[in-house]
């Protein structure tokens, strides 16, 4: 046996397709691709999307985009809400769910400064607005941001 008599085994290996070699082959006329269409004719861009606007034009343009993904929601109480609580208490957004005043506890909790605070409270929270912070502070109470 000489190398030139070496050949793959019967039935291993096919011939390869001959695409657009006229309607006689059985790969003519369309090529095996279909007819019309974008896959038929060539590619499309990328980022084309069918039609529909395209991302990089649905986007703002300039000056920065705030992704809403990353937002953060904030259970809210107002100081009225926490006048039914008794001087010296300490309140937590737990307390808070506990006594419904805040349904959820979603990314934590921010007091605003609505309605009045006679008692002195110690309040826990994420974040205080001016006027909730100076209304505890001046009621005797104490802020603390967790």
């Amino acid at each position: 046996m000489k190398l030139v008599d070496l050949r793959p085994a019967e039935g291993s290996t096919r011939e390869r397709k001959r695409i657009g070699r006229g309607i006689g082959s059985g790969h003519g006329v369309t090529a095996g691709r279909g007819t019309k269409g974008d896959k038929a004719r060539g590619s499309t861009k990328p980022g084309f999307e069918g039609g529909q606007t395209p991302l990089h034009r649905r986007l703002p343009h300039k000056r920065g985009f705030n992704n809403i993904l990353f937002r953060k929601n904030y259970a809210i109480a107002n100081l009225d809400d926490l006048e039914r609580f008794e001087a010296g208490t300490v309140v937590t957004i737990d307390l808070l769910l506990e006594h419904r005043i805040v349904r959820e506890k979603e990314d934590g909790l921010k007091v605003l400064g609505g309605g009045e605070l006679t008692k002195a409270l110690t309040v826990k929270a994420n974040r205080f607005s001016k006027s909730a912070a100076e209304k505890i502070t001046a009621a005797g109470g104490t802020t603390e941001v967790i």
